[in-house]
C-alpha cells in the first residue's frame, strides 16, 4: 500500500526540479530532547512511510541535539565586545544572527577577538557596496550555522545553542547502514539551503539535493517536522 505524503501547512507538496518533479511529505515527531538516538527516531517515524527510492531530508538541529553538540549560556561569559559588535549586525528574518549578543559571543569564543572584529569591519564595508554575508564568509560555517539562544519557538532553546552536527556524512551512513534509509543532512531556512552530508548511496549532487528543498519544506517554527520524505512524483 502506497504511503501518502502530506506537506507542512503553507508549503507545497510538489516541486519541479531540473531532473524531474518530486513530492515532499513532512513527518511530525515528538519534541526531541538532548541525547536521544537519531537512528531510533528514523526507525519510529520514517520507516513506516519509507519506500525504496525515497530520500529523507534531516534538519541539522535534531542531529545536534542527539549528539549533545550544544553550548549552554551558563557556561559562557557575555563580554562588552559582544554586546557592542552585535548592535551593528543586521537582523535576519531567517533565524538567529550575530545581532544576538550571545551568538556574537560564540563567534568571538570560536574564532578569536581579532578575527571577529575584522569580520565586523569587513561586513560594514560590504554593506556600503550592497554585499551581504561577508561576516559569515570570514567567521566560517560553524558561526553561520549556529542555532539557538532564542525563545520564539520553544522556551528551552533560550538556554543553549546548537552547533553544526559532527561528522554529517558519518551520521547519514549510520542511518543508511542501520535502517536502509537513503538520507541527507541539511541546514536550511527560507534563504539558504546547505547540504551538510549524504548517505553513500545518494548519487545526486549537492546542487540537485538543494533543489529538492528549495522552498524549505521543513519550516522554521513549531511544526516539529525535522524529517522531510522526498519521493519522485508519478
Amino acid at each position: 500500500m502506497e504511503s501518502v505524503l502530506t506537506p507542512n501547512e503553507n508549503k507545497s507538496l510538489r516541486i519541479e526540479t531540473s531532473f524531474g518533479p518530486y513530492d515532499r511529505g513532512a513527518i511530525k515527531t515528538h519534541f526531541v530532547e538532548i541525547g536521544e538516538d537519531y537512528v531510533e527516531l528514523v526507525r519510529k517515524y520514517v520507516l513506516p512511510l519509507y519506500q525504496e527510492g525515497d530520500i529523507l531530508s534531516i534538519a541539522e538541529k535534531i542531529i545536534s541535539l542527539c549528539q549533545k553538540n550544544i553550548i549552554y549560556k551558563k557556561d559562557m561569559k557575555l563580554t562588552r565586545l559582544a554586546r557592542f559588535l552585535s548592535k551593528f549586525a543586521s537582523h535576519s528574518p531567517y533565524g538567529i544572527g550575530v545581532d544576538n549578543p550571545w551568538k556574537m559571543q560564540f563567534a568571538i569564543d570560536h574564532c578569536g577577538r581579532l578575527k571577529i572584529i575584522w569580520a565586523s569591519i569587513a561586513a560594514g564595508i560590504g554593506k556600503l557596496f550592497g554585499k551581504h554575508g561577508v561576516f559569515y564568509d570570514i567567521a566560517g560555517p560553524e558561526v553561520a550555522g549556529l542555532d539557538g539562544f532564542y525563545t520564539a519557538s520553544f522556551q528551552v532553546y533560550g538556554d543553549f545553542c546548537m552547533m553544526l552536527p559532527k561528522d554529517p556524512n558519518g551520521v547519514c551512513k549510520r542511518i543508511k547502514d542501520e535502517t536502509g534509509v537513503t538520507c541527507m543532512l541539511v541546514d536550511a531556512n527560507d534563504f539558504e539551503r546547505d547540504i551538510l552530508g549524504k548517505s553513500p548511496d545518494l548519487t545526486l549532487t549537492d546542487a540537485q539535493c538543494a533543489e529538492l528543498i528549495e522552498d524549505n519544506p521543513t519550516g522554521n517554527s513549531t511544526q516539529l517536522t525535522p524529517f522531510i520524505l522526498i519521493r519522485k512524483a508519478q
